[in-house]
């Protein structure tokens, strides 16, 4: 089940113009739910004009500074995010389920790894959360973040991490790429491929990285990872974040039994939710199974709709599928079965999913 948390705002703070940061208080019995791993996000919901929208922000805030924020820009014809920056206010409440996304590594205090970060704009909110985290919990960490902006007047956390590269002095490099206000070519315009060739020829250190983190636009993303492969780095050690894309992701996953998805089949799903089965007949082609349990009345969890978040993951334990999109699902977990349902579709002709696991 979808659960929602009343969280109280307490403080509000403009970080750009068009930008907050949200600082976020849980009831005292909903604190524990509330602990999350740097990285992560969380996803709200609200109703405009008597229509439900969810939207996911990352947690902006490091594991040891105890407290809960997320970092909202606002965006064209973006409702909620126009809403929180333009009429939210302290004592307002919000909705939210439990902090979720797998974003981040395991802490290894004993190590002295080196991290790289690649941010664009507002991707640097789960970023900034995993900087202070490995930094303050691994004390021989070093990290090095490469931040593109249109202009130094968009830099979100601009203060911010220039009192964490004064703290950590020697284990944070931060070097600023800007379309425009840059004075060196090398540190003006877009991330392309040929400036990244540049960048980990002389300033980034590719091969003794131990991970690498991308979060911002899809193009921006896809050349980075591309530029980190060639210069060595293998794709495992390479993690996303994406909350929006405007084609698919990694490639479906692909079955035997590709045919059986035929026009006009259809499929009896069984859906595990909260330890009961509710099995319903859906198309093999047109819904996908979270919209089939949504039709059904079950209220299953998601954010995005896009394949991007995770939130609506879940096991197919029995039957074939495959996914239109997957930017969240390491290989790995879609190799176990894992699925994005908001883009997944049945091949079989009975398919078991299950989302307790």
């Amino acid at each position: 089940m979808a659960h929602f948390y009343p969280l109280s705002v307490t403080d509000i703070r403009r970080e750009t113009r068009d930008s907050v940061v949200v600082t976020l208080e849980p009831r005292a019995e909903d604190r524990a739910d509330f602990n999350f791993i740097q990285g992560q996000y969380l996803t709200f919901r609200r109703k405009f004009d008597g229509e439900e929208l969810r939207r996911s922000y990352s947690i902006c805030a490091g594991r040891d500074e105890g407290v809960l924020r997320v970092g909202i820009k606002k965006v064209a014809d973006g409702w909620f995010s126009s809403w929180a920056n333009d009429e939210l206010k302290v004592g307002d409440t919000l909705e939210a389920m439990k902090p979720m996304g797998a974003f981040h590594v395991p802490l290894e205090p004993e190590r002295a790894r080196h991290y790289l970060g690649f941010a664009g704009g507002s991707g640097i909110t789960p970023v900034i959360s995993i900087i202070k985290t490995v930094l303050k919990e691994e004390p021989q960490a070093t990290f090095t973040l490469v931040y593109g902006n249109r202009s130094a007047n968009a830099i979100m956390f601009r203060e911010e991490l220039e009192d964490l590269k004064n703290e950590y002095m020697g284990r944070l490099n931060i070097i600023h790429i800007l379309e425009t206000e840059a004075d060196i070519d090398l540190f003006s315009g877009l991330l392309t491929r040929e400036k990244c060739d540049a960048l980990f020829g002389r300033w980034v250190n590719v091969a003794g990285a131990d991970v690498a983190f991308i979060c911002g636009p899809e193009p921006m993303m896809l050349t980075i990872a591309e530029a980190l492969k060639a210069h060595g780095l293998p794709e495992n050690k390479i993690k996303f974040e994406l909350f929006a894309s405007a084609r698919p992701g990694k490639a479906k996953k692909e079955t035997a039994n590709g045919k059986a998805a035929a026009s006009g089949a259809t499929c009896q799903a069984t859906i595990i939710m909260d330890g009961i089965r509710r099995t319903v007949e859906m198309p093999k082609t047109g819904q996908s199974v979270l919209e089939a349990a949504i039709a059904a009345g079950l209220d299953a969890p998601f954010a995005c709709k896009a394949g991007v978040c995770s939130t609506c993951r879940a096991k197919v334990i029995e039957g074939e599928s495959e996914m239109e999109a997957n930017y969240a699902l390491e290989d790995y977990e879609v190799e176990r079965g894992y699925v994005l349902t908001c883009q997944c579709h049945p091949l079989s002709d009975k398919i078991v999913v299950d989302y307790d696991q």
